[in-house]
């Protein structure tokens, strides 16, 4: 698919089928976040694929948005493995983690795949609930799967300011 046609059309499915994705269509998913670039090529992340219904049960008991998907990722990354910037008020976890899993959404919707990226849970809670290593912290779970038939961009999908109210020249 052209790039432009991936950014434009892509949106957050928030209903999906019971169809599970392909073995191999994850796994290309999965690549494409471990080539995301990461400050000094650290490669913090970590990333859990949830598809049994134990797994599955543990997200539902903690969010309510897993819209039905199948598959759910959960991307977290290494606080112990990150660069710290210059003046030591931030470190590259979190920034890190967001391109690989960027990545992961983009490539999803190259393939015709279809995903949500969910913020709306306690970490912790998800973090003990998986039995996930202390020096490990959850940036968002990333639904996966395919959108049901009646399933669509929300109204305000397509909104967006122009670039006159988001960009400055200097």
């Amino acid at each position: 698919m052209e790039f432009t046609d991936v950014i434009t059309n892509r949106y957050s499915c928030k209903k999906y089928s019971d169809r599970q994705l392909e073995s191999e269509k994850l796994q290309a998913i999965l690549n494409a976040g471990r080539l995301a670039p990461t400050a000094k090529n650290l490669q913090e992340q970590h990333i859990y694929v949830l598809q049994s219904e134990e797994a599955l049960a543990k997200i539902d008991s903690i969010s309510p948005c897993r819209y039905g998907a199948p598959t759910v990722l959960v991307v977290a990354y290494d606080k112990h493995n990150v660069f710290t910037y210059p003046g030591e008020k931030r470190d590259s976890g979190i920034e890190d983690a967001s391109i690989v899993a960027t990545h992961l959404i983009l490539a999803a919707a190259n393939m015709g795949v279809d995903s949500c990226w969910v913020n709306f849970f306690d970490p912790d809670k998800l973090a003990a609930a998986l039995n996930l290593p202390d020096n490990e912290e959850i940036l968002m779970l990333m639904d996966l799967g395919y959108a049901a038939e009646d399933a669509g961009p929300l109204p305000n999908h397509s909104r967006r300011k122009p670039l006159s109210e988001t960009v400055s020249y200097m």
